[in-house]
């Protein structure tokens, strides 16, 4: 169910736009001169929402289900206004008009999530454990069996969730959000406003091995990671996703970033401004990604490589050298029967001995003509 506030909470629908920071967006509410009076309790689906909602039109496959729509307001554009007029004579809500209605909608969301957060008192959960040495802002909320170690510093309104480890020495910044279980390693810094999700481990040791000749068992030397990992503001990681300390420099997250569930980043990676990626991509050590790229779910990127900004990963692909130039990247082999696909995988084994042959050829030259 969508987040309801209280009605003595619930703000006019004019207030909720003005307060969303919707400004800049080309809004405007259509209907008699009260109608921006309505007060609004909630988000809501299309076909879920109540007469004390808001609701949006973003998908133009969903517009037949504006006409049994019950809540009190819809945001839609201009020409999906037209269209319904066409086939209505009048809605039985008010009609916001946006030429972005899914941004708006993002921004009303963002603004209810906030106002839930609000009503979660400030404090120190008296099972909390924190060093004397530990600098808390004001506002901060510290939930049950949290651990803050020495030297650590939590800015002002940010919130720990039940069992969160900040270690010695890491900075959490102003307003972020730590659900459950997230554990901060020692000499992690964090920006204002990120938030983390359950299960979120930052910091710790990349996989850094050297071989130990000394032993005549193929033993392994540990590299000892001394970096660490530098976030910046604005960003937000979905559960279970970790990223890893650098082994002398720091492993950095820019401003925005936005990475889904179980997520690896290893150690010395680099993520651009901006950059988003979907679940279960894995990050091999010191890559740098530019700014405002996307990466697609499952995808695979190797080590030591570079990608631009604006490099855009299909779900699925595996980057195995540099990419340079802005676009979309796909190197997905396309899904069959097992039997089908067997056969299809040993002719593309066969393509090297292929090309050979087709080189062979060509510097032969061309047959002679009987």
């Amino acid at each position: 169910m969508p987040v309801l506030l209280p009605p003595d909470r619930a703000p006019t629908l004019h207030d909720l736009l003005a307060a969303a920071n919707t400004a800049g967006l080309d809004t405007e509410i259509l209907g008699a001169s009260q109608a921006g009076s309505i007060p609004i309790s909630g988000l809501g689906s299309l076909s879920g929402a109540g007469p004390a909602e808001i609701s949006f039109l973003a998908n133009p496959k969903l517009h037949e289900e504006l006409l049994a729509c019950k809540a009190a307001a819809v945001i839609m554009t201009a020409e999906a206004y037209q269209e319904l007029c066409t086939i209505r004579q009048a809605p039985g809500y008010t009609v916001v008009l946006c030429s972005q209605p899914y941004l708006m909608y993002a921004l009303l969301a963002q603004w209810f999530d906030r106002h839930r957060l609000a009503g979660l008192p400030a404090g120190i959960h008296p099972s909390a454990v924190i060093d004397p040495t530990a600098r808390l802002g004001q506002q901060v909320s510290v939930g049950p069996h949290c651990v803050i170690e020495a030297g650590a510093s939590i800015g002002d309104g940010t919130r720990l969730g039940p069992a969160c480890i900040v270690g010695a020495g890491s900075r959490l910044g102003k307003d972020c959000l730590l659900h459950a279980r997230v554990t901060l390693y020692h000499g992690v810094a964090v920006g204002d406003r990120a938030i983390l999700h359950s299960g979120v481990v930052l910091g710790a040791d990349g996989f850094g091995f050297a071989p130990d000749p000394r032993q005549s068992s193929g033993a392994w030397a540990k590299i000892a990671q001394i970096g660490g990992v530098r976030l910046g503001d604005d960003v937000e990681i979905g559960a279970n996703t970790t990223v890893d300390r650098g082994a002398i420099e720091d492993t950095v997250i820019g401003n925005g970033v936005k990475l889904d569930n179980q997520i690896m980043v290893a150690h010395n990676v680099v993520i651009g401004e901006h950059t988003a990626m979907a679940a279960c991509v894995g990050i091999a050590g010191s890559t740098h990604i530019g700014r405002r790229c996307t990466i697609g779910g499952a995808s695979m990127i190797s080590g030591h490589l570079v990608l631009g900004d604006d490099v855009h990963v299909s779900g699925g692909t595996a980057i195995t050298s540099n990419v340079s130039r802005p676009g979309r990247y796909t190197g997905v082999y396309p899904y069959d029967s097992h039997v089908q696909w067997q056969r299809n995988a040993a002719v593309v084994s066969q393509l090297a001995q292929l090309r050979k042959r087709v080189r062979a050829l060509e510097k032969s030259g061309p047959a002679t003509p009987q």
